[in-house]
């Protein structure tokens, strides 16, 4: 089977999952949040990742979202990208079975998060198995280490492929590391894309000559995440900088107060008209003197 092709570039929001205040799952203000974003520009979206609470969410419960964003997108025109890792194998293989039946754009997996993969012909082995379960759509790997454990070098990884897994065509790197992401960037002759998840770096990747990012903050600020990059690309490298650091302020002051979910669904609500709910447990709501504290320093920031 030849490799799919896979042309999609630029921004993809990792949406938060929508809960009501008794925990279960908001289905019903997924078509005004694709709308919001779309009418922001923001032409990508990711179901079920990290900000999404993927790993702590039911098989059925990731299907039920996964089902109401097609729907959502279909009025949108959005690109719909699918995390279907994070679970046992078996409920790995059937949600990457079930994205591709609902014919998403994409999927991407984290790794085995119990028996981890310690080598790139490890981690393969893996990503086969889940491609052979979707062969018809683009797969990509989720590279977090530092929530995954899992430590294999993208570089190393991205050159080992070939055509080991057909339907592989990239990476979400979410790394501090811009070296160990340049050779990413790099491998096989540029041959797949990564998409940088880090918030703080979006300037300094583009400097490398990366072109797309999965971040949270385009839920808050789709705007000016759009106008960094425009002002990049137009050559405008200090007006890029000096909103880069205003980015990184913002993303530190919501930060200081908690894991990054809990503190980024709490900015969302304060900052849109979307109101995400709680975070699902283990993670718990942050004190209301932290909210308020937030409320104050994104008011002193100009968010």
């Amino acid at each position: 089977m030849s490799r799919l092709s896979y042309t999609y570039r630029g921004l993809i929001v990792p949406v938060f999952t929508t809960f009501n205040s008794d925990g279960s799952l908001n289905l019903d203000i997924i078509s005004q949040y694709a709308t919001y974003l779309a009418k922001k520009g923001i032409k990508g979206i990711l179901v079920n990742g990290t900000s999404g609470e993927g790993t702590s969410l039911s098989v059925a419960e990731r299907k039920l979202i996964t089902e109401t964003w097609v729907k959502a997108v279909k009025e949108t025109k959005q690109h719909l990208m699918i995390q279907v890792g994070g679970a046992p194998l078996p409920d790995v293989i059937e949600l990457a079975k079930h994205a591709s039946s609902m014919q998403v754009d994409s999927i991407l997996c984290l790794p085995e998060l119990y028996f981890k993969p310690t080598t790139p012909k490890e981690l393969i082995e893996y990503l086969k198995i889940v491609g052979k379960a979707a062969p018809k759509t683009p797969l990509l790997y989720y590279h977090i280490p530092m929530l995954s454990n899992v430590n294999i070098h993208m570089g190393q990884f991205l050159e080992s492929i070939d055509d080991k897994i057909p339907s592989f065509v990239g990476i979400k790197f979410t790394s501090a590391n811009l070296e160990e992401g340049a050779q990413a960037l790099r491998a096989d002759n540029r041959k797949y894309v990564i998409f940088l998840g880090n918030d703080q770096l979006i300037n300094a990747a583009c400097a490398l000559g990366m072109d797309s990012f999965i971040v949270t903050s385009i839920n808050m600020f789709p705007e000016f995440v759009l106008n960094l990059l425009a002002a990049f690309k137009k050559g405008n490298i200090l007006r890029a900088k000096d909103m880069q650091e205003k980015l990184s302020s913002i993303v530190n002051a919501i930060t200081k107060h908690g894991n990054w979910v809990q503190t980024m669904k709490v900015a969302m609500t304060l900052l849109t008209d979307i109101n995400v709910g709680l975070p699902r447990a283990p993670l718990k709501p942050i004190s209301s003197e932290a909210v308020a504290i937030m409320t104050e320093d994104l008011t002193t920031l100009g968010a």
